[in-house]
């Protein structure tokens, strides 16, 4: 019969037929054919985003090289190429018209057998440890200075900040004539009092305290703001709650500010020992080589000086400075291994 289909044919139009649109939907259509020289994507997309994620990664890496290639080029000339340079000048001997000669260790070994260099070490001690006692000097104004109603305690915190934006060769001139024994106004002072003064800044025995006196007066200002900003941040909570059981302002200071502003007290402790390690320009203004008392007031910095720029023995200069470099270094690692048992991070 006409309308009646063979099996042969209806298997030859299912093959034939066509989606809506005029595409072929069977399995041997050109819609299941990939095009000529592409293969079919698994992820279906993925890979394009992943190229661009890769693309993304890789702006993101050169931007943040160039922020910081300025930084770590200024390291490397300023920092880095400065100690290699004075390591390779201390293997060195410098001629009296110029030139250098290798010596390999000789100046190491020349340094280590002066006695002039443990002398100016044991001056530089002394003088770091007399600078330490600032600390508690400007814990004790800060505390006072937090003290609530107290009024121009702003104009406080000038005052003691002041001698931080003042020259130290300045400072120095300033005190070498309140020290001076005839006409100075610390012994005019004393006199008032019935106490005979001294010549402060020639008598050996006082010089070097003298100038460490001076030196924590010009570092309490930056102690005292970093002070004061640490204990306003301290919880008032805290003090509520030990004034309900009974505690007073000294154990409320040794038990919740001491402890609560001890990373401060440590970062002030570090800076205070570095800055002692490396003075000079106030020893050398205050006291000066024709001083009497300077061997008794000369740190291991102005044996440096003296060895590199007034006696040209720029090899050995280089020695003591290297010497400097590794004490601070031990000193302040010695202080890092420390503070983990007395500072309390919150």
């Amino acid at each position: 019969m006409a309308g009646v289909l063979t099996d042969r044919e209806q298997a030859s139009g299912s093959v034939g037929a066509t989606a809506p649109g005029g595409a072929p939907s069977g399995p041997g259509s050109r819609g299941d054919t990939p095009a000529p020289g592409r293969r079919p994507s698994a992820s279906g997309g993925s890979g394009g985003s992943g190229s661009g994620r890769s693309r993304m990664r890789r702006n993101d890496l050169f931007w943040a090289a160039v922020f910081i290639l300025p930084t770590l080029l200024g390291l490397v000339v300023f920092y880095l190429w400065p100690v290699v340079r004075t390591l390779l000048i201390s293997f060195t001997e410098t001629g009296p018209f110029g030139g250098s000669e290798f010596v390999g260790l000789a100046n190491y070994r020349e340094l280590f057998g002066d006695a002039r260099l443990w002398e100016t070490m044991l001056n530089t001690l002394k003088f770091t440890v007399v600078a330490l006692l600032g600390i508690p000097i400007a814990l004790v104004v800060a505390a006072l200075l937090s003290t609530e109603g107290l009024r121009g305690v702003r104009i406080y915190r000038v005052l003691y900040f002041l001698p931080v934006v003042t020259m130290p060769a300045a400072v120095g001139l300033i005190w070498r004539t309140l020290y001076n024994g005839d006409v100075g106004v610390i012994n005019a002072l004393l006199g008032l009092v019935g106490i005979e003064g001294t010549n402060w800044l020639s008598n050996p025995a006082t010089a070097l305290y003298a100038i460490a006196a001076v030196g924590i007066w010009l570092s309490l200002g930056t102690q005292i703001v970093i002070f004061l900003a640490a204990i306003q941040g301290v919880p008032k909570d805290l003090y509520e709650a030990a004034a309900l059981d009974g505690a007073g302002r000294i154990r409320q200071f040794w038990s919740i500010t001491l402890p609560q502003i001890s990373p401060s007290v440590f970062f002030i402790s570090v800076l205070a020992v570095i800055g002692a390690l490396q003075t000079f320009d106030l020893i050398f203004v205050m006291t000066g080589p024709t001083n009497p008392a300077y061997p008794q007031t000369e740190t291991i910095v102005a044996q440096f000086y003296q060895r590199g720029f007034v006696e040209n023995q720029q090899g050995y200069a280089a020695a003591i400075a290297l010497v400097i470099l590794v004490v601070i270094v031990a000193v302040t690692a010695l202080q890092f291994r420390l503070q983990k048992k007395w500072v309390h991070y919150v």
